[in-house]
């Protein structure tokens, strides 16, 4: 269940109500009146299972609440109630298969947001990649998979596709090229500096590398890998499922194909500088393709449950009242 707190303003409480009871899920409704001072009217309280929360906040933004009010949704670790049992029940499909629209916006907007940390934590996973391709060790490239942030702007960027949001397609991108520009100048220059230490040499990157050789050199299995991977990781995103994400983080090379290209590059070893840059750039392909597709599976999936669970809510409605009528 998701608890949802609606700051009201002076004259559309009725509305609202109306909108709640409307919602099949919907229970433990409350009006505090002149509860609300900023903006001034009332507090609307009420729980809503998490397959019918998306109608519900979607419906809100459109009549403008969030604009003249205010609306929070927070999650509820326990409710003890028969009313909320029946709520879940009657609501579309599946809690864990759910897609809050609105709640997955924001969580991707925060993550697409090119910050100083975002950026320091794709930069020191590039670097441990390097450190990784340099010596062959796979533990330290599995390492840097985990630690790579990369995977919330391309998250970021499906949703945008998928709910048509220009604003976050252009931050997620910025936050991509952007996060991997800044990281990958970074460890050009710490190439030259390991050089220059005797701790990387010509010979480490040319050398035979069986545990991460895989990096610069594409295949088919980097772009199915990668479809999966994207597959599984929205699967997580969008059912709070955050476990799965580092199964998806150490699945794909985006990072360590960007440490490689980088070092590549300050040996002037264009041919796995273009290899790995290839391997990048088809892990990303793969990613958003398989993530975007994802998303709109989804949508027309809830779109449709929504759509059956409505109609036959108001059926049972109305044979109610029939039946109302007909006993007097």
């Amino acid at each position: 269940m998701l608890h949802v707190r609606i700051h009201v303003p002076t004259g559309r409480t009725e509305e609202v109500l109306g909108l709640i009871h409307k919602t099949v899920g919907t229970t433990h409704l409350a009006v505090l009146p002149g509860a609300s001072l900023e903006p001034e009217g009332d507090l609307v309280l009420c729980d809503v299972a998490r397959e019918a929360a998306d109608g519900l906040l979607h419906e809100l933004r459109r009549r403008g609440l969030c604009d003249d009010g205010a609306v929070t949704v927070d999650d509820v670790g326990l409710t003890l109630s028969t009313r909320a049992d029946k709520a879940e029940e009657d609501a579309p499909g599946e809690a864990a298969d759910a897609v809050v629209w609105e709640s997955l916006v924001e969580e991707t907007h925060e993550e697409s947001t090119l910050s100083i940390t975002f950026l320091a934590m794709l930069t020191v996973a590039t670097l441990l990649a390097a450190c990784g391709v340099m010596i062959d060790s796979s533990i330290l490239i599995v390492g840097a998979m985990a630690v790579g942030p990369e995977f919330g702007p391309i998250a970021g960027l499906c949703v945008a596709l998928v709910q048509r949001r220009p604003r976050l397609v252009g931050r997620s991108v910025a936050a991509l090229l952007g996060g991997f520009a800044v990281a990958m100048s970074v460890t050009v220059g710490f190439s030259f500096m390991m050089d220059a230490f005797g701790y990387f040499t010509m010979d480490m990157l040319e050398g035979k590398r069986p545990q991460t050789g895989f990096i610069w050199d594409p295949d088919a299995f980097s772009f199915i890998v990668a479809v999966l991977a994207g597959t599984a990781g929205t699967l997580s995103l969008t059912s709070s499922k955050s476990g799965a994400l580092v199964g998806v983080a150490i699945s794909v090379t985006t990072v360590p194909a960007a440490a490689n290209a980088a070092i590549a590059l300050s040996y002037g070893d264009f041919a796995q500088a273009r290899g790995s840059t290839y391997q990048l750039l088809l892990n990303l392909l793969g990613i958003i393709v398989a993530g975007t597709v994802t998303l709109l599976v989804q949508k027309g999936y809830w779109a449709m449950t929504r759509h059956e669970t409505v109609s036959q809510h108001v059926r049972d409605i109305t044979r109610q009242q029939r039946t109302g009528s007909a006993r007097r």
